[in-house]
């Protein structure tokens, strides 16, 4: 696996792909990685020729009192978990490759970055399609995959390559889960034991509610009956909200449904989804 650093030698390393005439897939990633990430990458293997992976802690995405400073950083490990599992490159750029002196430029996405986490973490979603357009200009690859545990991340980022004539084809994949149901998540690692305990109330609260309303049951009470389940557990619930899959907006009969919810218990905050039939709902 090559580890390039700087924009210069990642366009050679591109450009030998291309000049092959081979299929690219890129994983941007915040590094950290766990079996989620490993998840993206042997995907990526299965539809591309080259696999190219990011490790990128952004700043732009990061609100003040966030956890940029002490955001888990592993380059040593996550490095060979990468060439363990197949990656072609590693695209490891330094703040100052990414955003060098008088970096003026932001992308908004407008709708589906609004309400959700948008709401909860003002600015976070710029700060994501802004990385994310550079990250694709840079490897310019055929296919990009993102885990949908970032399902509203997901949805941006589709937005933004339609919007804005990409031609990079966004994939999501599956969210990868312990064995007790909590999705796979680098910010796992700030749980302290009796919290990770506890943090499965979250993706239980949700199999509940989706159970509910895939039954013909109540939206607005099996949401409500989600949210004190989690409160019960010790979270801080932000949101736990029903919408439609694609356009994040109200849900509506026969179409796709997920469900999405936030909280934060100890100093962690969590976020997870899953899919929703509302072929009874309403």
């Amino acid at each position: 696996m090559q580890t390039v650093r700087q924009p210069e030698a990642l366009r050679e390393a591109i450009a030998a792909f291309r000049a092959a005439g081979e299929r690219v897939a890129l994983v941007p990633t915040m590094g950290a990685l766990h079996a989620g990430h490993m998840a993206l990458v042997e995907a990526a293997r299965r539809q591309a020729d080259r696999v190219v992976v990011s490790i990128f802690v952004n700043p732009k995405q990061f609100g003040p009192n966030e956890d940029f400073d002490r955001y888990p950083r592993k380059e040593t490990t996550d490095s060979a978990m990468l060439k363990q599992g197949g990656a072609d490159l590693l695209w490891l750029p330094p703040v100052e490759a990414m955003y060098p002196q008088g970096f003026a430029t932001s992308i908004s996405v407008s709708g589906v970055s609004e309400l959700l986490d948008g709401a909860a973490r003002p600015g976070h979603f710029d700060g994501v399609a802004t990385v994310v357009a550079k990250l694709f200009n840079q490897v310019r690859p055929d296919i990009a995959l993102f885990g949908e545990k970032d399902f509203q991340q997901l949805a941006v980022v589709r937005r933004m390559a339609q919007d804005l004539d990409m031609g990079v084809e966004v994939i999501g994949v599956v969210t990868q889960r312990d064995d007790d149901g909590l999705a796979l998540s680098s910010r796992n690692a700030y749980l302290m034991p009796e919290d990770r305990a506890k943090a499965i109330a979250l993706p239980r609260a949700l199999g509940a509610a989706a159970r509910s309303i895939e039954e013909g049951g109540d939206a607005a009470a099996a949401l409500g009956q989600a949210r004190d389940t989690m409160a019960a557990a010790g979270f801080d619930v932000d949101y736990v909200e029903l919408v439609d899959a694609e356009t994040l907006g109200e849900p509506q009969r026969d179409r796709p449904g997920r469900l999405l919810a936030a909280a934060r218990i100890g100093t962690t905050r969590l976020i997870d989804n899953i899919p929703v039939s509302l072929n009874k709902y309403g």
